[in-house]
């Protein structure tokens, strides 16, 4: 258990900071989520629509450390490869 100040506050910012990027990660999931449906379904403007609004939220969360900047990068990649094979 934390005795000094410094170790109080230190540990009130960690657990501020962890709750952030808990809402954080759990977005980035839920828009990549609603995309996998999407192609799982079929739907292809849906599909397009969520990843439009998935690919930004993606690149926010490498931004802000979430997650990092190539496991975003490949991710919104391979939903926009999947995206494609289901037009084609």
């Amino acid at each position: 258990m934390a005795n000094t100040p410094s170790a109080k506050k230190a540990t009130r910012k960690i657990a501020r900071r962890t709750a952030i990027n808990k809402n954080r990660r759990s977005r980035v999931r839920t828009f990549i989520r609603k995309v996998e449906e999407a192609l799982a379904a079929g739907d292809k403007t849906a599909a397009e629509a969520a990843f439009q609004a998935a690919q930004p939220e993606l690149m926010r969360a490498a931004t802000k450390g979430v997650v990092h900047k190539n496991t975003a990068s490949r991710k919104v990649s391979r939903l926009a490869q999947r995206l494609k094979s289901l037009s084609a």
